[in-house]
């Protein structure tokens, strides 16, 4: 293609809101799959989505936020996980479903985000704020039908509990790679999330000894 003909517009076709949008995202995830996310340019995905390099900066001013935008229209909608009529079945999806996405263009996403988040301090909390809000709003929604069917108590249900599935679900993928094996995605269940909501909370510590007897 010459330069005249990548920037005639007049060659694109006339799209705009969600038709712009998923023509965006799917080539953000055709350019991950092709060349991982330290190849993957802004240029790179306006060409190939046949979009304006200028109108994707005016809405992602960054390659991270791009990318995170265009992972995200994939997952599953975090206030409708799925619903088999029990907390371990709905569990047991939930994370498969994760694992599932791990293993394609999320994961090489994930990989690239963590790295480049990791030397800019600003960046990496954007990343942990967008990750820790889908993952706490479809564990909320879960964790609201088992109490609903009386499977848990309310008080069990807390920030850092809902976070721990997802937590060693990304440790294991980011030290071994997919695809993440289904005994894992079990034993995660079975072994810590379960007995975690299942048990009752620890009152906080007064961080005083308690008093002797008599």
């Amino acid at each position: 293609m010459t330069a005249g003909q990548e920037t005639d517009h007049r060659r694109r076709p006339r799209r705009r809101g969600p038709a712009l949008d998923e023509a965006i995202f799917q080539a953000v995830l055709d350019e991950l799959a092709e060349v991982g996310y330290a190849r993957l340019t802004m240029e790179g995905v306006a060409q190939r989505a046949r979009a304006g390099k200028a109108s994707l900066y005016r809405r992602w001013p960054t390659r991270i936020e791009l990318v995170m935008d265009a992972v995200y229209s994939r997952l599953p909608d975090p206030s409708a996980p799925p619903d088999t009529g029990s907390l371990r079945g709905d569990l047991l999806a939930l994370l498969r479903a994760n694992a599932e996405a791990l293993a394609g263009p999320a994961g090489e996403a994930m990989r690239g985000l963590l790295s480049e988040a990791l030397a800019d301090s600003e960046v990496i909390a954007r990343v942990r704020r967008n990750s820790q809000g889908a993952t706490l709003r479809t564990m909320r929604e879960i964790l609201r039908r088992a109490v609903g069917r009386g499977e848990i108590d309310p008080a069990a249900v807390t920030d850092r509990r809902m976070e721990a599935g997802h937590a060693l679900l990304r440790y294991h993928f980011l030290f071994n790679g997919t695809p993440i094996p289904d005994q894992v995605i079990t034993q995660i269940v079975d072994e810590v999330l379960l007995p975690l909501f299942r048990s009752p909370t620890c009152p906080p510590s007064t961080g005083r000894a308690p008093a002797a007897d008599g």
